[in-house]
């Protein structure tokens, strides 16, 4: 395999193992934490994250006029993604999970289109089926059936269409960002926290800094009161550390997404990392013990065939 495939190859398959096991871990934690509080959790993995890549890798001066083209188009993409989340957590708060779901699996296609036309990316044929087959195998494993909940309320339904075209517009705005002059992935990174901190921060600190325990009065000397202080204080460290793992998993992942797009076709990039359902129901299977019916085998089948073919 040549060595310009390895270079986008090996961090698009290792940020599909770090989003999946991300997502089994928030899936083992979400009764315990809040959307809102994840994203406040997110954004603070990404910050370690990405300004301790910054900071171990050489990089052109982030600042420099000549680079600050790179810098704010990148910086607009990580708002975009931002707020593609916040979107998309908002979504699953008002409609059906299985449906909203389903549709956030789909925003490869869109991706794909836009790089086709604004990027001029092209894919051969066989390459055209492993993609379809990804995305049809995406849809089928993130399709639950039975798991919805029926609501009056359509309100999620612009929100989830808005964070999946966000979401495509987001990647195929950072994979032109790198033909910018100075385009690094190091500089990347401080567009990665300034935009995350932009949106996913705000919303965080908005609507996830309390935690879901019981709130003291302070100076309280009543020892009823110190024993729920303490088992509260022991509470909120459980839902920061477990909401913490799987958080600092997906930062860690945005970070290989950076530099897989950098130097493979966001075309092949995003399907393929969009597959990390495979890792999630393998983790669930395994750590949950949940059971996998038909439709998701026969979705991972097509997933992995769809991978095989455009690799």
């Amino acid at each position: 395999m040549a060595a310009t495939t390895l270079a986008w190859l090996t961090p698009t398959i290792a940020t599909l193992f770090l989003y999946g096991l991300a997502q089994g871990f928030a899936r083992k934690y979400v009764e315990e934490v809040s959307p809102a509080r994840f994203c406040l959790f997110f954004i603070v993995a990404r910050t370690i994250v990405a300004l301790s890549y910054f900071a171990i890798t050489e990089h052109p001066a982030p600042f420099a006029e000549e680079g600050r083209s790179f810098l704010l188009v990148a910086l607009f993409a990580y708002v975009l993604d931002g707020t593609a989340w916040v979107l998309y957590y908002k979504s699953i708060l008002l409609g059906p999970i299985t449906i909203v779901g389903t549709l956030s699996a789909a925003y490869p296609a869109p991706t794909i289109l836009l790089a086709a036309i604004f990027l001029g990316e092209r894919l051969d044929a066989l390459q055209y089926v492993g993609v379809a087959l990804v995305l049809f195998g995406c849809l089928g494993m993130a399709y639950e059936p039975g798991e919805g909940k029926k609501t009056a309320n359509r309100g999620w339904i612009p929100l989830a269409i808005g964070a999946l075209c966000l979401w495509a517009i987001a990647q195929t705005l950072l994979k032109y960002s790198y033909s910018l002059p100075l385009a690094s992935e190091s500089t990347g990174m401080l567009a990665l926290f300034g935009g995350g901190w932009l949106t996913l921060g705000v919303y965080g600190l908005l609507y996830g800094r309390r935690s879901s325990g019981p709130e003291l009065a302070e100076g309280s000397s009543d020892p009823a009161s110190l024993t729920t202080r303490s088992a509260t204080t022991g509470s909120a460290t459980r839902e920061w550390l477990r909401a913490m793992f799987p958080m600092g998993l997906m930062a860690c992942g945005d970070a290989g997404l950076l530099i897989s797009i950098k130097y493979g076709p966001v075309s092949i990039v995003t399907p393929l990392t969009a597959a990390y359902p495979v890792v999630t129901i393998v983790f669930a299977a395994l750590v949950l013990e949940e059971r996998v019916g038909m439709i998701q085998y026969g979705a991972i089948a097509a997933v992995l065939a769809g991978m095989y073919c455009i690799i």
